[in-house]
């Protein structure tokens, strides 16, 4: 999941904060303890938690994931499912970050190093003889 999926998405007039889903790892801190529990959907302004514990609407939390802390209210809870409203918005920088994502350092797209050319070194043609043996084909050109 990516910054592709960071998307812009309005429910009834009632959502206008860019949600990112994920399926990551979280904890929440209550009034009867801490929580496990599975963060799916995250906001600026929010989160939609799995947690197999019930909350009740209103009750306030602490929501932690990561370095991201954050005091939150239960906004609705419904089987297994709650969804929370953080009392301060998080910066996008702290949803990007649970992504694996930064604002400022584009990703690198991995690429396959191209198996043919004359340009290849000779450890680089000795790696695609081998390979070509291991996969049962003649490498020619190399």
């Amino acid at each position: 999941m990516g910054v592709e999926n960071f998307v812009n998405e309005v429910n009834a007039g009632q959502r206008s904060a860019k949600r990112a889903r994920v399926l990551l790892s979280a904890k929440l801190k209550t009034a009867d303890g801490e929580l496990e529990c599975r963060l799916r959907d995250l906001s600026q302004k929010g989160a939609l938690i799995e947690c197999r514990n019930h909350l009740a609407v209103g009750s306030e939390v602490v929501f932690t994931r990561g370095a991201t802390i954050v005091p939150a209210r239960v906004a609705w809870a419904s089987a297994g499912r709650i969804g929370l409203e953080f009392l301060r918005s998080i910066d996008e920088s702290e949803v990007l970050v649970q992504l694996g994502r930064s604002s400022s350092v584009p990703q690198q797209r991995f690429r396959r190093p191209r198996i043919g050319g004359e340009d290849l070194s000779e450890t680089e043609r000795k790696l695609v003889r081998s390979w070509g043996v291991a996969v049962g084909i003649a490498v020619t050109g190399a």
